[in-house]
C-alpha cells in the first residue's frame, strides 16, 4: 500500500510515537473534547444559576440560551487565550502526546470528583495543571517555562474572584442609586429582562476563554504529534477577530462546551443560585455583568482565568450589599478550599495518571 507523504514522518518531532498513529492523535483529541463538554457540563451552573434563581428562565431554557452565546463566541474573541495555553506554560520540547492523554486524565478525574462533591472549582486550572503536571512527571520542574504565562494564571486566581466582588458590589450600588425612585415592581420587571441580556454576555465570555483552553490543548497535541500545520488548516480571520488556529478546532471546541452546558450540571446550579446568597433579577443582573466584564477582560488580555472564580466573586460581592449576614460564606469557605486545592491535586492525578501510561500504553505504540 502506498501512503500519502504526509503519513511517512517515521516520528514526532518529540521522537516518541509514530506519527502513522493517527487513531491514537485522534482519540486524544476526543478526550479533549470530552473534557470541554465537561467543563461546559461542570460549568453550567456559573452560565445559568442566577438567571434561574430568579426565575427569570425555566432550567431547560436557561441551558439553551447560556449553550447558544458559548458557541457564538468562536466568531467573537479570536485564539489568544489557546496561543497562552499551548506554548507559553510548558516548553514544548518535554512533550508528547502521552503527556497530553495525562493532563487530560488528571482534569477530567478532578472535575468528576468536585462534581460528585457539588463544589464549582476551576476546570481551566484543573486543565493547564493537569497538562503541567504530566509533564513535570515525564521530565521535571524544567518542563514549566516560569514566565509572564504562569505569573497571569497564578495572579488572576486570586485577582479575578476580587475584580468580580468589587465590581459586583459597585454595580449594586450605583444601580441601587440610579433606580432609588422606581418602584420595587418596576425595577424587578425591567431587571427580569435585562438579566436576559447579562447572562447572554456572561455565556458569551464564559465559551470565549473556556473553549480556547481546550483550543491551546489540541494545538499542542497536534505539535507534539508531528502534526503542527494541521492546528491551522482551515484558519479564517474574520474583519473584528484574528484567529491563529483552524475553524474546525474552533468550532469543535466551542460545540462541545456549549453542549455540555445544555446538558448542564444541575448539583452546582443549586450552590450557586442559592447555595452562596439568595439573588432577586437585580442581583442576577449585577452579578453576571461583573463577571462578565472581568471575563471578556481578560480573554482579550489572553490570559486564562477561571470563570467559576469570576462570577462566585461577584455572587459574593452582590450579596454582600445586602447585608454580611445575607451571605453563607461557610459555602465560599468551602470553594475557596476546593479552588486552593485544583492546581495541586490536578496536577498530581494527572502526574500519576501519566506515569501508569507511560508504563502500559506507551509501549504499545512503539
Amino acid at each position: 500500500m502506498i501512503h500519502p507523504a504526509w503519513l511517512m514522518t517515521a516520528t514526532t518531532a518529540t521522537g516518541n510515537v509514530p506519527a502513522a498513529h493517527l487513531g491514537l492523535i485522534f482519540a486524544i483529541a476526543a478526550v479533549a473534547l470530552v473534557f470541554d463538554f465537561l467543563n461546559g457540563f461542570h460549568d453550567a451552573a456559573n452560565s445559568i444559576a442566577t438567571v434561574v434563581s430568579t426565575r427569570v428562565l425555566s432550567p431547560r431554557q436557561a441551558v439553551i440560551w447560556a449553550g447558544f452565546f458559548n458557541f457564538a463566541a468562536a466568531f467573537v474573541f479570536g485564539t489568544g487565550v489557546a496561543k497562552t495555553v499551548g506554548s507559553d506554560l510548558v516548553d514544548t520540547r518535554f512533550v508528547d502526546v502521552f503527556v497530553v492523554l495525562g493532563g487530560l486524565m488528571g482534569a477530567i478525574i478532578w472535575d468528576v470528583i468536585t462534581w460528585l462533591l457539588a463544589l464549582p472549582t476551576s476546570s481551566s486550572h484543573a486543565l493547564v495543571s493537569g497538562v503541567a503536571g504530566a509533564a513535570i512527571a515525564k521530565a521535571g520542574f524544567g518542563a514549566i517555562i516560569l514566565g509572564k504565562g504562569w505569573g497571569l494564571l497564578i495572579l488572576f486566581l486570586f485577582v479575578s474572584p476580587i475584580i468580580g466582588f468589587l465590581l459586583g458590589a459597585i454595580n449594586m450600588v450605583a444601580v441601587a442609586w440610579i433606580f432609588r425612585r422606581a418602584t420595587p415592581h418596576r425595577v424587578d420587571t425591567l431587571f427580569r429582562h435585562l438579566q436576559l441580556l447579562s447572562a447572554g454576555v456572561y455565556s458569551l465570555g464564559h465559551g470565549g476563554n473556556d473553549a480556547q483552553k481546550t483550543i491551546g490543548v489540541i494545538v499542542l497535541l497536534l505539535t507534539a504529534g508531528g502534526h503542527a500545520p494541521w492546528a491551522v488548516y482551515g484558519s479564517v480571520s474574520l474583519p473584528w477577530v484574528h484567529n491563529e488556529y483552524g475553524l474546525p478546532i474552533i468550532l469543535a471546541c466551542n460545540a462541545a462546551i456549549a453542549l455540555g452546558t445544555i446538558f448542564g450540571g444541575w448539583r452546582i446550579v443549586k450552590t450557586m443560585g442559592s447555595g452562596i446568597t439568595r439573588l432577586t433579577p437585580v442581583g442576577g443582573f449585577c452579578a453576571e455583568l461583573s463577571a462578565a466584564t472581568t471575563i471578556i477582560g481578560a480573554t482579550f488580555c489572553q490570559i486564562p482565568i477561571s470563570t467559576t472564580h469570576a462570577i462566585t466573586g461577584s455572587i459574593l460581592g452582590v450579596g454582600t450589599m445586602r447585608g454580611v449576614r445575607s451571605v453563607r460564606w461557610i459555602w465560599g469557605q468551602r470553594i475557596v478550599t476546593a479552588w486552593i486545592l485544583t492546581i495541586p491535586c490536578s496536577a498530581f492525578m494527572a502526574g500519576v495518571t501519566y506515569i501508569l501510561i507511560h508504563l502500559f500504553v506507551q509501549p504499545l505504540f512503539r
